[in-house]
């Protein structure tokens, strides 16, 4: 039996629609972790570190981050048709059921009986971008020095607080240097990352 990943499909522009439809469908208040799963998972039209390089353009970018993503993966299936059938896919669920849910919440919502459900569905939607996050960082193979970046983002977000924009100009040229450093192009480390 090999150890080989399976081979990566290329999707059709119906698959990137209806990939992107079930995403934004069952992916309603988490959309990032049904994003990763149909993506890599399921489809298999991108790699796991493909994956996360776009999604980490996605949130640097202004805007949600998956549908940043989305326009990014559809762009390099399909040009701007795929780019726009991604999106379209993306958010047509959700606005359907956002309507829905705004018109419930309207004419339900100030009952005490709500509050509940509702903090019940945020911790829900915390969960799982956290789990998601853990189970990226554990398929990546992460060098010492991207986990380091990695532990400084998220000191920088959970306990001082920093708005992302900001924890991208101070960790991208620490990013950028380990990198370097490990290509050898920086300081002479290319025996040290071998």
């Amino acid at each position: 039996m090999s150890d080989a990943p399976p081979a990566l499909t290329h999707p059709t522009p119906g698959a990137l629609f209806f990939g992107y439809l079930k995403i934004g469908l069952f992916g309603f208040g988490g959309v990032a972790a049904w994003a990763r799963r149909v993506i890599v998972e399921e489809r298999r039209w991108l790699t796991e570190r493909d994956y996360a390089e776009i999604l980490g353009m996605g949130q640097i970018l202004p805007g949600p981050n998956v549908g940043n993503a989305a326009v990014m993966i559809g762009r390099r299936f399909h040009g701007l048709a795929g780019a726009l059938l991604a999106t379209a896919g993306l958010y047509f669920a959700p606005l359907i059921i956002l309507i829905g849910l705004c018109l419930f919440y309207d004419r339900y919502g100030q009952l005490p009986a709500v509050a509940p459900v509702m903090n019940g569905i945020a911790a829900g939607a915390a969960g799982m971008v956290i789990g998601t996050a853990l189970k990226m960082t554990g398929k990546l193979k992460l060098s010492v020095e991207a986990l380091a970046v990695l532990l400084l983002a998220a000191i920088a977000a959970f306990v001082f607080r920093l708005p992302l924009p900001l924890i991208v100009v101070l960790l991208a040229p620490v990013s950028i240097a380990f990198s370097l450093w490990r290509a050898g192009l920086l300081g002479g480390a290319k025996g040290a990352a071998r």
